[in-house]
């Protein structure tokens, strides 16, 4: 019997492998797909997000991000962050580093798909290995939570993402946020190295990637005639509510432990720090306390989170999304600063 078996070979779960192996336990990982395994992601990490990778011994490749900045029109509204510097980075280069340093620490990751679990008083089968415990870190969309019967109904709007890659030098060392101001949707730019941007939509229309650059004119005349370098991906939806995060020797971990959006950008952050937690919290020999953790960990991220989509969402308040934060500066620095 190993000590713990990881569903999901992404960020959430080699950082989940990787705590489990710092503290002397034996993880094995299992994941469908050949990695480096990508996804439609803003690939901003906050300074605590780095933090936790340093933390891991990881440091890949990327790009300085000194803050946040808000956009729509003529109104501008940025803060810096105060507690260190975040990191623009490619999906595929973050899973390429945490996989490596999973390899370096002895994690074997094998090839499958934890469709059924099955528990007993002192362990956990799932994709035919036997583990004391089982951390589902299978996604937005996690296939272990449906089964365990964790997720809940939701009938809020159903916002979606879409990601592709400019070749371009960064104009800015801030994540930006381009508001259109009409409730359908924000666009984020995220420098990942010195000659390439990402550029991402949430909205809740599903229209074409094209369609959506169009609505942010400014935006699109700066990106006219760039190299485009990937494929446009695709997520959502993204609000994701879950009855709880543990049950029984499982436990959920990143995006499957449950999602508000990906406006404010923590998901990878948040994500490594559920990560840290759930370990920690096995290690103890007190899963029940993962609970607690988590709903402590993603406290300030699900308030202010959940507040800006409810306003972005409708026309009428959209528009004086950026306009307010641009008159109230020690305001918007708060809320950057809570979410670091």
């Amino acid at each position: 019997m190993i000590d713990l078996l990881v569903a999901g070979g992404g960020p959430a779960g080699l950082a989940t492998a990787i705590h489990a192996a710092l503290n002397g336990m034996e993880a094995v990982v299992v994941e469908p797909r050949p990695g480096p395994v990508d996804k439609a992601c803003g690939e901003g990490v906050m300074p605590g997000g780095v933090r936790s990778l340093a933390g891991l011994g990881v440091a890949p490749a990327g790009h300085p991000l000194c803050g946040i900045r808000y956009v729509d029109g003529p109104h501008r509204a940025e803060a810096g962050f105060r507690d260190g510097t975040g990191l623009g980075v490619r999906r595929t280069v973050l899973s390429a580093a945490l996989a490596r340093r999973a390899a370096d620490l002895g994690v074997r990751v094998v090839t499958g798909r934890v469709a059924g679990v099955r528990q007993g008083a002192d362990g956990v089968t799932a994709a035919g290995l036997r583990a004391r415990w089982l951390v589902a870190a299978d996604g937005l969309h996690s296939p272990v939570r449906r089964t365990l019967g964790l997720e809940l109904p939701d009938r809020s709007p159903r916002r979606f993402g879409l990601r592709r890659h400019y070749r371009v030098a960064p104009w800015s060392d801030f994540v930006e946020v381009h508001w259109s101001g009409t409730g359908s949707g924000e666009a984020y730019v995220t420098p990942v190295a010195g000659d390439v941007v990402g550029v991402a939509f949430l909205t809740t229309a599903r229209h074409p990637y094209d369609v959506h650059l169009g609505h942010f004119p400014e935006l699109a005349a700066r990106l006219e005639g760039c190299a485009v370098t990937s494929a446009v991906r695709g997520a959502g939806p993204m609000r994701q509510r879950v009855r709880g995060r543990v049950a029984g020797r499982v436990l959920l971990v990143g995006d499957a432990a449950g999602y508000v959006d990906a406006l404010t950008g923590e998901g990878v952050s948040l994500a490594l720090a559920s990560a840290e937690a759930a370990v920690r919290c096995l290690r103890a020999g007190r899963p029940g306390a993962y609970e607690r953790e988590w709903r402590r960990l993603s406290r300030w991220h699900r308030l202010l989170t959940g507040a800006l989509v409810r306003v972005g969402c409708r026309r009428d308040t959209a528009r004086l999304v950026v306009p307010a934060a641009a008159r109230m500066p020690p305001v918007f620095a708060a809320a950057v600063h809570a979410l670091q």
